[in-house]
């Protein structure tokens, strides 16, 4: 007897033959058929490692962003000094916003969120929500931005929720693969003033990774108290021009420049108006004074000013401040000691319109002085 190979339903097997028989030609599979079984074999050996794997989420320090310190799935990072003006330098990564911000400023910082362990063809997406919420929620709240390089206004940051059951979406569907990927973490500081609007806080966000394929998923907390957010006071005072005035100019210090004047009051440059004086005339402009000012109890401030440096002839020349185009106009201190009040309820954020008046004696004689001259004004922003 031998053995011989013997085909059944295009597949081979062992059987006995006399020793007349013959082996028969095997038929190829059909196409369909062998597109089919290899179908089947990868679904056997690829789903169930698919199915079995888990997204995992960490969070990573990004170039030019804060550092981000802990371990895996609790981490720990800070905003640091911040104020509702933005004023000063912010700490290391941080960058302030203030274009398409209302009520205060934006401290941004740019992190990275890392995606691993999915399997082809799973996608994730990524969440987040404030599981600690700060002591002042009305003056610092967190916002975020995805993708970062996206994320140069305050307009394009969103709200972070508070609710774990409807967090936001950082990154939303259809979501990504494994990466790293760089979002901008947001902090508003209102610019408010009152009690409890200064001191230090924190709060700490959750992050949820989710497998969009099988729904698992993956999360990490960031603390926000390395460093803490500490609320500090802040104070600005900034002076511009006024509809009909001299320009003011900005700079290392403010200025305005009255041109040629005269006893007389003939001929006043664009932007002056001529009151007249005993002794001279002076020539008025008006002028805005800006105060800003946040973490303070108190809602007002004063704002005084003096004459830090005189003319070299103040016989001739000398400055004076009204609240009025027609005055009364007096002239201002020349004692930082005792400085000229302006104004004791001055309140954050609204503009003052002041009248700068330039008295031009129209003396004649040996005191009298024709050429150019100079002089500068300090002024103090005090809040309580």
């Amino acid at each position: 007897m031998r053995i011989v190979p013997q085909p059944t339903n295009g597949l081979s097997r062992l059987s006995s033959a006399g020793k007349h028989s013959r082996p028969r030609k095997a038929r190829p599979l059909p196409r369909w058929l062998l597109s089919l079984f290899l179908s089947l074999l990868t679904t056997c050996i690829v789903s169930p490692r698919a199915e079995g794997a888990a997204v995992t989420l960490t969070l990573s320090s990004a170039a030019g962003g804060v550092l981000i310190g802990g371990t895996s799935p609790n981490y720990t990072a800070g905003f640091g000094n911040v104020n509702g003006l933005g004023v000063g330098a912010p700490g290391a990564g941080i960058t302030v916003l203030t274009s398409g911000v209302a009520g205060g400023v934006l401290y941004t910082t740019n992190y990275s969120l890392v995606i691993s362990g999915l399997a082809a063809p799973h996608r994730a997406t990524v969440s987040a929500y404030v599981s600690a919420n700060f002591a002042r929620p009305t003056i610092l709240i967190l916002q975020s931005c995805y993708p970062s390089s996206g994320c140069s206004s305050g307009s394009s940051f969103t709200t972070i929720s508070t609710s774990s059951t409807s967090p936001t979406a950082v990154i939303a569907s259809p979501g990504v693969v494994d990466g790293t990927f760089t979002a901008s973490l947001g902090l508003f500081v209102a610019n408010a003033n009152g009690a409890a609007s200064s001191g230090s806080d924190s709060a700490t966000l959750t992050f949820v990774a989710t497998d969009t394929s099988n729904g698992k998923t993956s999360s990490v907390t960031l603390a926000l108290n390395n460093p803490s957010e500490n609320i500090q006071t802040a104070v600005e005072l900034t002076l511009a021009s006024a509809a009909g005035g001299l320009s003011v100019l900005p700079g290392a210090d403010f200025s305005m420049n009255f041109g040629s004047v005269n006893g007389l009051g003939i001929g006043p440059g664009a932007g002056l108006s001529v009151v007249p004086a005993s002794g001279g005339i002076i020539y008025s402009t008006p002028y805005l004074l800006l105060p800003l000012f946040s973490g303070f109890a108190s809602s007002t401030a004063s704002l005084k000013t003096y004459v830090s440096m005189d003319f070299v002839n103040p016989v001739i020349l000398q400055l004076e401040d009204a609240p009025a185009s027609g005055g009364p106009y007096n002239p201002i201190s020349k004692s930082s000691g005792a400085q000229s009040s302006i104004t004791t309820t001055a309140s954050t954020g609204s503009s003052l319109t002041r009248y700068m008046g330039l008295f031009v004696s129209n003396v004649n004689g040996p005191t009298a002085f024709t050429g150019s001259d100079s002089a500068t004004l300090t002024y103090t922003l005090t809040v309580p």
